[in-house]
């Protein structure tokens, strides 16, 4: 069952979906090869540390080899030294790509969504056709429809997809959205196991409805 509201947050109706649809099988070591495959993807391996041939130092010794007590020391560029190079510190580091099966993922993702609609964990806007992003309409929504608390995700269709191209409600919404805390926003089209998994409440946007009801209905056939 998922609940219809519009933009004030009052419920308008239901979509009765068949529990058939929502029999998606998902094993929990999938669920998690996919959430930490995008998440080490996610990262820029780009940290990177200086050596002792690499800092900006003299070469020349501290001080004498022999003769005053002292260790010997032969530059200032040690790691030792304050400044001086770091030992076994992060380099930068290519092709860390972690390859995510295409067919797991989308029964994941497919897996995810099922649970939350089942959970009753799933609304969807309806009648949202604000021409300039409000992020006050946009907030009062989340407080009215009791959404205010917790991390909340947020569904639309991808303009590029959209029949009539005129229809920009998806974009507008997101940015309407964008400096709420704890809201998230994606199109149906980008969706991943992560963010699905993360969120607590899922709002799907009507015009990208039917690109969620297909996404479950492909990993239920799969």
């Amino acid at each position: 069952m998922i609940k219809k509201r519009d933009l004030s947050g009052k419920e308008t109706g239901e979509i009765t979906v068949d529990d058939s649809k929502l029999a998606v099988a998902a094993s929990s070591q999938m669920i998690k090869d996919t959430i930490v495959a995008i998440r080490k993807n996610a990262r820029q391996w780009s940290a990177n540390t200086k050596g002792r041939g690499e800092v900006n130092k003299t070469k020349k010794k501290p001080h004498a080899q022999k003769g005053l007590g002292r260790a010997r020391q032969g530059s200032m560029a040690a790691p030792q030294f304050k400044g001086g190079g770091i030992v076994f510190g992060p380099k930068p580091k290519f092709d860390q790509h972690v390859r995510i099966n295409k067919k797991e993922r989308r029964q994941v993702v497919a897996h995810l969504l099922a649970t939350m609609i089942k959970e009753g964990n799933t609304s969807v806007l309806e009648g949202y056709k604000e021409e300039k992003p409000k992020t006050k309409s946009v907030a009062s929504f989340f407080n009215s429809a009791d959404l205010d608390k917790g991390r909340v995700l947020v569904i639309g269709k991808n303009p590029k997809f959209v029949e009539n191209k005129v229809d920009q409600s998806s974009m507008t919404f997101a940015v309407s959205m964008r400096n709420i805390p704890k809201k998230h926003f994606l199109y149906s089209n980008q969706l991943n196991s992560y963010e699905l998994a993360i969120a607590q409440k899922i709002v799907v946007m009507d015009n990208a409805l039917d690109d969620v009801l297909k996404l479950v209905e492909q990993g239920v056939k799969s």
